[in-house]
């Protein structure tokens, strides 16, 4: 599964080929979820709600960048990294 980002000890990954709705997944800290991508909320799994803010703020200012690399996944090209949160 390829990473796209990381920051503060959060790492954000999307499977190629996987399942609609757009989402990307998160680890952090033995923690992990599904995120979606169009308003970011979790899907499945659980985030501590400091890890959860702060993918939720990245998620927010990279919105496009997710979408474009979630294109990128279903047809199995290479994704584009995206900026970590500073």
């Amino acid at each position: 599964m390829p990473e796209i980002s990381r920051f503060f000890g959060i790492v954000v990954q999307m499977y190629y080929a996987d399942h609609e709705p757009p989402h990307f997944h998160v680890r952090y800290s033995g923690q992990k979820a599904l995120i979606a991508i169009e308003t970011p909320a979790v899907l499945r799994g659980r985030l501590s709600p400091r890890a959860l803010g702060l993918v939720t703020e990245w998620a927010e200012m990279h919105r496009s960048e997710l979408m474009e690399d979630w294109a990128l996944a279903r047809a199995e090209a290479r994704l584009k990294p995206i900026p970590p949160l500073e």
